[in-house]
């Protein structure tokens, strides 16, 4: 496409949006998404045109999964922008992309969706309406050995998101969050910044303090504090032992217990500038 696009151009891509035939639609799509590419200044533009509820509407159960794939592309696309943020879940798609997420649908379509999600839950209220939703649930199944490393990543992306609610805690525990996130933690993830935001956020909460120590998440944070690993996934590893620590006896004894591993602990807080596990 000409990185110059009239009025016109935009409206007849966008009325495409809507044809009968699935190689229409996705046409438009892609060009679309060259246009939203160009420039991030197109993000309002796109969306100033009522692209949005076409685009939602192309998530549904009734569009060819090609589509779907790449309706849910855009939206992700569109999604980098706050104001899209809130456009998008007011249009409706947080119900067709958690959808799109459920067990037998295409790697592809799950991973467009989530990629979706994941911007969309950046916007507090947006995380409340993809909690209330049954979001949680969804997303834990895609941190499974069956998942890949991409898929993984990204939906414990979301999960970081939602987890900074702590009314969504307890949904956290009911769906076997919990160990999943502490499973996946580990010097060869992809998704470590992820994971250990997550059980940051979540280890204020008491009963799952307990449920992340009795995963084994003490010795696999731990071990993130090595040189090897970047110095975000670190202090998210600190932050989070710092917490599981906090006016928990029996937590600090397990770190200490770990010896030359407590050294490392207590030097990685140091350079990270973090005071040492203790009391208030």
């Amino acid at each position: 496409m000409d990185p110059v696009v009239t009025h016109q151009d935009l409206q007849k891509l966008v009325r495409n949006l809507g044809a009968t035939r699935s190689g229409e639609q996705a046409q438009a799509l892609a060009s679309l998404m060259q246009l939203i590419d160009e420039s991030d200044d197109n993000l309002a533009t796109v969306a100033a045109a009522a692209a949005i509820p076409h685009l939602v509407q192309l998530l549904g159960p009734g569009s060819a999964a090609e589509v779907q794939e790449m309706a849910a592309h855009a939206v992700a696309k569109l999604s980098r922008s706050a104001e899209n943020k809130v456009i998008i879940a007011a249009a409706g798609a947080i119900i067709p992309l958690l959808q799109m997420l459920a067990p037998g649908s295409e790697d592809g379509v799950q991973e467009t969706a989530v990629a979706a999600l994941v911007n969309l839950a950046g916007n507090a209220e947006n995380r409340v309406s993809i909690a209330a939703a049954g979001a949680i649930p969804l997303l834990v199944q895609l941190l499974g050995p069956g998942c890949s490393a991409d898929k993984q990543e990204t939906a414990a992306g979301v999960l970081a998101n939602l987890a900074l609610d702590a009314k969504n805690a307890a949904t956290f525990a009911a769906a076997g969050a919990i160990p999943q996130l502490v499973l996946l933690l580990g010097p060869d993830s992809t998704a470590d910044i992820q994971m250990t935001a997550s059980l940051n956020s979540l280890a204020t909460d008491a009963a799952n303090a307990v449920a992340i120590v009795a995963a084994g998440a003490i010795p696999r944070l731990v071990q993130l504090l090595g040189r090897d690993t970047p110095d975000q996934v670190q202090r998210f590893a600190v932050r989070a032992l710092e917490t599981l620590g906090k006016n928990n006896a029996e937590n600090r004894a397990a770190i200490a217990a770990l010896e030359a591993d407590a050294d490392v602990l207590l030097q990685g807080m140091a350079g990270l500038g973090i005071d040492s596990l203790t009391d208030d």
